[in-house]
């Protein structure tokens, strides 16, 4: 008797992984995206090309801990045993944390309702384990300045000052920064950033001001005049890649 054709199933994934090694989540032309990696991975369990859609985009050398994607294919022995598949043949950066059957209208990235990204500096020289992890700063900073900056760029506003978009004005910039926090621990800084989205490079555009601002370099001030006028400018630093997590993708 013939089996029927298994029914083509949708697989939301979590997935964490080191960005150090690659050029980001995205594809790229010399397949060294974290994408390529595990579409690859995919091309060799289900015998065929599988694409991924991953929840947005991470810059070349950033990390996760919990970035979402999805992908349709047909497995006809059970969800542990595509886990197990799926993890086999990935790098030790990479690695999948799980895989569930989701509607077929699941969207990794069109049904996603915010992000938590954190970003870690570290005050002082990081031992060689954690400096692929963080930004090393050698000047002291003034972290209840940079908490009072977090508080006035928190909350519903047009954060074109904060992104290296290249692209028109018409462009929609406006963000809901629901939580931007700094946190110290001994010699570790801890920002956290939680949006209903977030632009290209703002992350990492929020963290070099506010970093500005705790050397005093930009005082609270300049802070609401780079927001309120909408325009990049040399003052806003763009922290480098390596401290840079997401953390978290929201959904309904």
């Amino acid at each position: 008797m013939t089996r029927p054709p298994t029914k083509i199933q949708r697989w939301k994934c979590l997935v964490a992984y080191d960005g150090t090694d690659f050029s980001g989540w995205q594809s790229q032309a010399k397949a060294d995206g974290v994408q390529d990696v595990i579409e690859a991975r995919l091309a060799r369990i289900f015998g065929a090309p599988v694409r991924v859609h991953g929840s947005g985009r991470t810059d070349s050398g950033v990390h996760a801990k919990g970035q979402v994607f999805h992908f349709d294919a047909a497995w006809p022995h059970g969800t542990e045993k595509l886990l197990a598949a799926f993890r086999v043949g990935l790098p030790p950066s990479i690695q999948i944390k799980s895989v569930r059957a989701v509607r077929p209208d699941f969207h990794a990235r069109f049904q996603a309702t915010g992000k938590r990204y954190e970003y870690r500096v570290q005050l002082g020289a990081a031992d060689p384990f954690n400096r692929r992890y963080c930004w090393q700063f050698f000047r002291p900073l003034d972290v209840a300045a940079m908490q009072a900056a977090a508080d006035l760029l928190r909350g519903r506003h047009d954060f074109r000052a904060f992104t290296a978009l290249n692209g028109p004005e018409r462009e929609d910039t406006v963000r809901d920064l629901r939580r931007l926090e700094v946190r110290r621990a001994g010699r570790t800084l801890r920002i956290t950033a939680e949006a209903d989205g977030f632009l290209y490079k703002m992350v990492r555009s929020l963290v070099g001001l506010l970093v500005s601002v705790g050397e005093g370099k930009v005082p609270l001030a300049q802070v609401r005049e780079i927001l309120s006028g909408r325009t990049r400018t040399h003052i806003v630093q763009t922290a480098p890649p390596q401290g840079l997590f997401l953390v978290k993708v929201f959904y309904r």
